[in-house]
């Protein structure tokens, strides 16, 4: 559909609101990202879902920038510190660190789907299998059955395959006959 201006007004569809806050929301810490890190700006947002779950963005947290909020009148009479002064540097690393920290969050959550996909794929293969032990736990009476399975399963295959190159030569003498009647 695109992008495209949505008129100001509460979503009716409780589902669509829940989309909407979601995807809104991440673009509202995107941007007090941007703010925290082009700025060197203290940010803190605090918000909560419609379904009553909070949700905040800090930087460098929220602790932090609250806590600065709340004692503003007593920091504004102090000197600031000589360890505060060199907090850009400080803040700068956090920021790469952070950053390097969501790549390998986002690496490892990739990670995981991966192998749940692949363990249903496991799963799946077995319950179509006869054989559903794994080959380290089968004696000997059921290895002799899954012997004999493979050999069945691989005359199937080779009469395919036959049946296959069969129809297939029929199809090239027919389409040869009419390339003759043609011309």
């Amino acid at each position: 559909m695109g992008r495209r201006k949505i008129e100001m007004k509460m979503v009716k569809d409780s589902g669509s609101r829940q989309v909407t806050f979601s995807k809104r929301r991440s673009g509202l810490f995107k941007k007090a990202n941007e703010l925290a890190t082009l700025c060197a700006a203290q940010v803190a947002i605090v918000v909560f879902s419609p379904g009553g779950k909070p949700y905040s963005f800090g930087h460098p947290s929220v602790e932090a920038v609250a806590e600065r909020f709340l004692t503003l009148n007593l920091r504004s009479r102090v000197s600031i510190p000589r360890q505060l002064v060199a907090q850009p540097q400080r803040e700068a690393k956090v920021e790469r660190l952070s950053r390097r920290l969501n790549a390998i969050l986002n690496k490892l959550q990739a990670e995981m789907k991966r192998g749940e996909m692949l363990d249903e794929a496991v799963k799946a293969a077995r319950k179509r299998s006869k054989f559903q032990k794994p080959i380290n736990e089968i004696n000997l009476y059921e290895l002799i059955e899954m012997r004999k399975a493979m050999g069945q399963l691989r005359e199937r295959v080779k009469q395919r395959m036959s049946e296959i190159e069969a129809s297939s030569s029929l199809l090239l003498l027919s389409k040869m006959a009419t390339k003759q009647a043609e011309s």
